[in-house]
């Protein structure tokens, strides 16, 4: 949800999510933060610029989203409250974004493109026409307060916060630039003029914001393809009749019917048919899923052959696909602990500009005894290059690319501070049960002294409940069993029962020791195999042993070569499990890991995670049920999907398809992300550092050269939209 409900000892924390519209600069993100923070009640505040969404914690019987909203607006930026159901939002913001900055560039454009004309290329070509400066005043004005109103209201909201921002720089160099053009038209008639420059600086600044949300936009493709999957309408039974609803009338409980090449409208259990389902957009498995009665499916999910119904168990955004979508949703909405860097910078950044842009200026003009235009046209340079938008987006762009590209191979990651975090593990911890084997055991030798152990052994465990007897009678699933009589199931034993009057046992050796019958002669064999890693159950009469059956809970097709691919990842591994040291060790060493934890019960489990962080970084990875206060305490907790509502409340990354491989595959996606968020740094900062010397003419003694600020102001655009650009690379690279 959007809006949660959090207990801090003696109060109640409300989370709410809120939309923010304004905000030009990682500046205006920290102005907002500052605010919101001065506030009684208010007791965490996460602004994001890169999503345009404030996180607030607070106690709403002191402070409610009303007066958040009110505090927003009063420092000059627009907020609305994102509910639950409020995703489709987030897709409807940006594109309003993108209008909001074309309509102003192309307004903007009217006017600077004649006074780019007459201004520059007529004086380059020595053309002059009448009343030319009186002209370029009349052009220059509308951008000036309109266009550039905004950025006139964006200076006053810092100030009244006691700060500074992009607005403030953008609004001081082009206001600079036009009154003083107004002053020389008044009382220097013919002496030049820089209407102009402020024109077409202004028109390229939007222009680079315009282009900036563009790119923005594709940074969250991953959510509007996820949003776009969700069905509208599903056949639901009404009176005995199958009829088309809108998915939003559906409720928990509807008999559904679903054809080939339909989407599954909602999560459900099929009650009759059979098909093959692809789940691909969910999991990221490419191959489709058979499905038959007593299967799950998935909302969004694309049925490939055959009708079925099903009984709808989840609706509206309790669905799989809502939940997913939520979560990297609110992923992106997140901070990196490494934005924080980011932050700090912009938040001093723009007053040291501002300095910077007018002791360029002193020195111009008082000490070089330049001409006062050279020393204007130099502050302004100044102030126009160094706006920290580039800075701002470097994070969040690249943070929301790599949770979308997560999410598309089925890592659902929650948030820029696992996937900051992932890839400076230490050591990972591998539950044996349902991670490293598929938590379904199977029959994996049967050894027979002369009768037909596999018949008389499924007729025994046909009444069982045991999970090993599952499997035996899976595994006899075509043979006619025989009719049990006096069945007796021993706990921690096995089980007994007669068969055309002649008395069976089924179980372990202390089954066997209790009813005197000799194993001797098995033992050998019996200690192999359980060195083997399968739990051994004996067979006999009332007397003599009759066989042996092996069920083991076999590995995942995946496990050895994802424990080797975290080792050359530099991460040691350990296996947590319930098991005898024996059997642990030897379902350990097939898979290539040597340090286990064995004879460990659930509940002990964090108490091994917490040993192991006295050392360094830990991530426990589980199912997500009964691991899930190992999962909560662990550095980075990594759920199997096959948890799947426990897996996504517990597990910081949640691994949808169920495959070990999307461990290493998760760390790799951590390296790569944290690559382009430390790129995107840099580059903004070596721009800035380069661009504000040359800016402030420090090349003009030995070159001649001096930076316009329209050109300042194109390389600013530039530097953004590059930003952006590299992050959206992250969608090319291979995990």
């Amino acid at each position: 949800m959007r809006k949660v409900k959090l207990r801090l000892w003696w109060l109640i924390l409300t989370k709410t999510t809120l939309q923010v519209t304004g905000m030009h600069c990682a500046s205006c993100a920290a102005n907002i933060e500052t605010t919101l923070n001065k506030e009684k009640g208010v007791s965490k505040v996460s602004v994001n610029f890169g999503t345009a969404k404030a996180i607030v914690e607070h106690d709403s019987a002191l402070i409610g989203d009303a007066k958040l909203i009110e505090l927003i607006k009063g420092i000059g930026f627009s907020a609305e409250v994102l509910t639950e159901a409020d995703t489709l939002k987030d897709s409807n913001f940006q594109q309003k974004e993108v209008n909001y900055f074309k309509k102003r560039f192309l307004f903007s454009l009217i006017f600077a493109i004649p006074a780019f004309i007459i201004g520059m290329v007529f004086m380059w070509m020595g053309i002059m026409i009448p009343y030319n400066d009186y002209i370029l005043w009349v052009l220059a004005t509308p951008v000036q307060f309109i266009v550039g109103w905004q950025f006139y209201k964006g200076t006053w909201s810092a100030l009244k916060n006691k700060s500074a921002n992009m607005d403030s720089l953008i609004a001081l160099g082009t206001s600079a630039a036009y009154f003083f053009s107004v002053y020389l038209v008044l009382f220097s008639p013919g002496s030049g003029q820089y209407f102009e420059t402020s024109a077409i600086l202004i028109t390229l600044v939007i222009m680079g914001k315009y282009l900036e949300s563009i790119a923005k936009g594709r940074t969250s493709e991953a959510i509007k393809k996820l949003m776009q999957l969700s069905p509208k309408t599903a056949n639901v039974q009404r009176n005995g009749k199958f009829v088309s609803i809108p998915i939003d009338d559906v409720k928990v409980g509807d008999i559904i019917m679903v054809k080939p090449g339909e989407r599954v409208p909602v999560d459900g259990i099929i009650i009759e048919g059979t098909s093959s389902v692809d789940e691909s957009m969910v999991t990221g498995e490419s191959i489709p899923i058979e499905k038959k009665k007593g299967s799950e499916v998935l909302s969004a999910t694309i049925n490939k052959h055959g009708s079925f119904t099903f009984k709808a168990t989840k609706v509206g955004a309790n669905t799989t696909l809502s939940r997913i979508i939520k979560l990297i949703d609110d992923a992106q909405g997140q901070k990196a602990p490494i934005q924080r860097f980011a932050d700090t910078v912009s938040k001093y950044f723009v007053p040291i500009v501002i300095l910077i842009s007018i002791l360029t200026f002193i020195a111009w003009f008082f000490i070089f005894s330049a001409e006062l235009s050279f020393a204007l046209i130099a502050s302004v340079a100044v102030l126009v290059i160094a706006c920290p938008c580039s800075l701002g987006l470097a994070t969040p762009t690249a943070i929301m690319v790599g949770s979308g590209k997560g999410a598309q191979n089925g890592i659902l990651i929650k948030g820029g501070e696992a996937l900051e975090t992932a890839h400076k593990l230490d050591y990972v911890i591998l539950d044996k049960t349902g991670t490293i084997t598929k938590g379904k055991p199977e029959v994996t030798d049967i050894i027979s002294f002369g009768k037909d152990v596999l018949k008389i052994a499924a007729s025994l465990e046909k009444a069982s409940e045991h999970p090993l007897a599952d499997a035996i009678v899976k595994k006899a699933n075509n043979m006619v069993l025989g009719k049990v009589s006096w069945f007796k199931a021993v706990p921690g034993h096995g089980v007994t029962g007669t068969i055309n009057s002649q008395k069976y046992l089924l179980g372990n050796k202390k089954l066997m020791q209790v009813n005197k019958v000799d194993i001797s002669e098995h033992l050998t064999k019996i200690t192999e195999l359980e060195s083997q890693g399968k739990t051994v159950m004996v067979l006999s009469d009332s007397k003599t042993v009759l066989g042996l059956i092996c069920v083991a809970d076999t590995l995942r097709e995946t496990s050895k070569q994802a424990v080797k691919a975290l080792q050359d990842l530099g991460a040691e591994v350990y296996m947590i499990t319930g098991d005898n040291e024996l059997t642990a060790k030897a379902i350990a060493s097939s898979v290539g890991i040597t340090n286990v934890f064995a004879e460990v019960l659930p509940k002990d489990k964090l108490g091994y995670v917490k040993k192991l962080q006295e050392k360094g970084r830990v991530a426990m990875v589980g199912d997500g049920i009964n691991d899930a206060p190992a999962i909560a305490q662990a550095d980075i907790g990594i759920a199997l999907g096959s948890g799947t509502d426990v897996a996504m409340e517990t597990g910081n990354i949640v691994l949808m398809q169920n495959d070990l491989l999307d461990v290493p595959n998760s760390i790799k996606l951590s390296q790569i992300t944290m690559r382009k968020i430390k790129q995107n740094m840099f580059w903004a900062l070596f721009y800035n550092t380069l661009g504000i010397p040359a800016a402030a003419g420090i090349l003009y003694p030995f070159t001649g050269w001096l930076l316009s600020p329209i050109l300042a102001g194109a390389a600013m655009a530039f530097s953004s939209i590059s930003v952006v650009t590299n992050s959206l690379l992250l969608k090319r690279m291979k995990l």
